[in-house]
């Protein structure tokens, strides 16, 4: 009787109660930890999803680019055979109306048609070609200076000015000769597409802590008038051009090049106008 009164009692009601508020704190404590694992496994989920979703973009490409190359060899292995005969046979008649200024003329511009030719066909063997590098310790500062020093004439004639941000000495492991024509390219492509006067700016730095990079940042950037967000997608397939005198090859080489370093380059339009590559090893 004694017993059953206790446990009626006001004071075994109230320890009652507070187990039931610990239970209650503990199963919401719990509950908050669960939603927040969820959340972090959600997010780490649409990360990963969204890295494999561009990995596969970038197999395809590759995938693509490897069908395009071998298909290029072959057209530059049968379109240079025929050059070499018509070259020849234009330099003869050259000789035959040397004293005759119209005929000479034509037979000079066969000769220049030809060249142009020529150089689209090395271009094209050049990017079919396997590019194996040999990567040794260089100093990336001056990889840059040489490619600016080879573009200085092409910015001078529009009186465009190229600007350099970044260390004096910075140690990197690449091929200092694919390297450099990989930037002269992207150079004299944001060279051309500026009117008269401007700046072309060039930085170069270490990977920040979130960056896919393990060795730098290379970025070229213009201000020009930017890229059409409706060909942004393609300006790295070969044959690909907006130029009237374009091969189409200079972005795709440079992106084989990149590749062959393990790296991955990007173009994106900049606010306030002009474009960006961004090169990141």
């Amino acid at each position: 009787m004694m017993n059953a009164e206790l446990s009626h009692s006001p004071l075994a009601a109230a320890h009652r109660i507070e187990e039931l508020g610990r239970i209650i704190i503990a199963y919401s404590e719990v509950t908050e930890k669960l939603e927040q694992s969820h959340g972090r496994l959600k997010s780490q989920v649409q990360q990963l999803s969204e890295e494999l979703s561009e990995k596969s973009r970038l197999l395809e490409r590759k995938n693509r680019l490897a069908a395009l190359g071998e298909m290029a060899a072959g057209m530059a292995h049968e379109i240079r055979n025929p050059l070499g005969g018509i070259q020849l046979y234009a330099s003869l008649l050259a000789k035959d109306v040397a004293d005759r200024s119209q005929p000479l003329q034509l037979v000079e511009k066969i000769s220049a048609g030809v060249k142009r030719i020529e150089a689209i066909v090395s271009q094209m063997l050049q990017f079919s070609r396997e590019i194996k590098i040999s990567a040794c310790e260089t100093n990336l500062s001056h990889i840059v200076e040489q490619a600016v020093d080879l573009v200085q004439p092409h910015a001078q004639l529009k009186q465009i000015n190229v600007e350099v941000d970044g260390p004096r000495s910075m140690t990197v492991k690449a091929d200092p000769i694919f390297i450099g024509q990989a930037l002269l390219n992207l150079l004299l492509n944001a060279v051309e597409a500026m009117d008269q006067c401007g700046n072309v700016e060039v930085r170069y730095f270490a990977p920040p802590a979130e960056s896919d990079a393990k060795q730098f940042h290379l970025v070229v950037r213009d201000h020009g008038a930017g890229i059409s967000p409706q060909i942004l997608d393609r300006i790295f397939n070969p044959f690909f051009t907006t130029k009237d005198l374009g091969t189409g090859l200079g972005l795709a080489i440079v992106h084989r090049v990149v590749e062959a370093h393990d790296g991955t380059i990007i173009a994106a339009n900049v606010d306030g106008g002009g474009a960006k590559f961004e090169i990141r090893i």
